[in-house]
């Protein structure tokens, strides 16, 4: 378009002020949501000389917050890098291109464009139209994956879901008994709780709350952290009364889903303040997995954590439900074949039908290993290739 141009093949000191936007963007995740986390920095003359970024939903957008240091004012020739492609439609606060074009800003150098299909484009078409020059493409993949779950979520209206587990070197989750207590070390935990405060809802299955009665909640030592929505799968209603997840001293809530045909009263029994529950039809005589996701869409629920147990993550697996992977490796062997393994279920008869994992990175907590990366799910229309 006029005015517009690819950033991929433009001198690399416009990355290292986007790795600046992305570096603030990183602040707001798991606060924006359902809104994209997002940074911007202006440049004048080699230097940032403002920024800002998007604190929380309804809150200023990254641009107007770093044009607001400059009191909304900028030179022609300075530049802003955006992570997010500049919005350009009214929601609860006004589009951010008016605030650019008022500034008088003359570049706008753009990550990833916003993948909304009511709005795709059109923040950029509308900049380059009123004479601003636009670049885009810069660092787009890390732009994209910063905001993966918003991605997701505005093209599908269903969360990203993330899949978190903990192995012992011989690839168990538990013993035969169902302990667990602790695979990984003291590390990997905390980071399982950063990764708690960065999404909006973390799910198990009714028989992880049995087994382990956990809280499922955020301990970071930090005010700011936040606990996100306790999602328990529950078929036939039997969490007990006395669950902590039930119980607990949170600001977020804890939704039950229950398939259809639990009595009223029993329902009512469970609800308290913070604790509701929400009917999902069932398939197979268990909760109905893809309709779940809808469901948790429609209450702008954009990302979800699920942390086990085996039945759930084999039945999300087989759904093609799992968008992520945050596999830990713990420095243990149970040295037998009666563990509890990571997905019950059945699983591919062959390795050319097996999930690949994509876009792997490896991290070390101590003597643990977490293995992060994407599914690629098994496609039978695909030519196996030749060897």
């Amino acid at each position: 378009m006029p005015g517009e141009r690819s950033g991929r093949k433009v001198d690399g000191h416009h990355e290292k002020f986007m790795k600046e936007a992305l570096r603030l963007a990183r602040r707001g995740l798991g606060r924006t949501s359902p809104n994209p986390a997002v940074g911007a920095v202006v440049v004048r003359d080699g230097k940032v000389i403002a920024s800002g970024y998007h604190k929380y939903a309804g809150g200023d957008h990254a641009e107007v917050e770093a044009l607001s240091k400059l009191g909304g004012k900028a030179r022609r020739s300075d530049t802003m890098y955006v992570t997010l492609e500049p919005c350009h439609h009214h929601g609860k606060t006004p589009p951010c291109t008016e605030a650019i074009l008022k500034s008088g800003l003359g570049k706008v150098v753009v990550g990833a464009r916003d993948p909304n299909p009511a709005v795709k484009g059109g923040g950029s078409e509308f900049l380059a139209a009123k004479g601003v020059e636009v670049v885009t493409g810069i660092l787009e993949e890390e732009c994209r994956r910063l905001n993966e779950s918003f991605f997701k979520f505005v093209t599908s209206g269903t969360p990203f879901v993330s899949a978190k587990c903990a192995l012992t070197l011989d690839g168990w989750i538990a013993t035969s008994t169902g302990h667990s207590r602790w695979i990984t070390n003291e590390k990997s935990r905390r980071f399982v709780h950063r990764l708690r405060d960065g999404v909006d809802a973390v799910m198990v299955g009714v028989g992880t709350v049995i087994a382990d009665d956990p809280m499922l909640t955020v301990r970071l030592g930090n005010r700011n952290a936040q606990d996100p929505v306790r999602v328990i799968l529950d078929t036939n209603l039997r969490i007990s009364p006395d669950a902590k997840v039930l119980n607990i001293d949170s600001p977020s809530s804890t939704l039950i889903v229950v398939g259809e045909g639990v009595p009223e009263n029993h329902l009512r029994a469970i609800q308290k303040d913070n604790v509701s529950t929400l009917i999902c039809p069932k398939r197979g005589g268990r909760i109905d997995l893809n309709t779940l996701m809808g469901l948790l869409g429609q209450r702008s629920i954009s990302s979800v954590l699920l942390e086990g147990g085996a039945t759930l993550m084999g039945a999300m697996l087989r759904e093609k439900l799992l968008d992520k992977f945050y596999i830990f490796k713990g420095a243990r062997i149970l040295g037998g074949d009666d563990g509890i393994p990571m997905a019950r279920g059945r699983g591919a008869e062959s390795m050319d039908q097996s999930i690949r994992i994509k876009d792997v990175s490896v991290r070390r907590f101590g003597d643990d290993v977490l293995i992060v990366g994407y599914p690629e799910y098994f496609n039978p229309t695909r030519r196996r290739p030749r060897l």
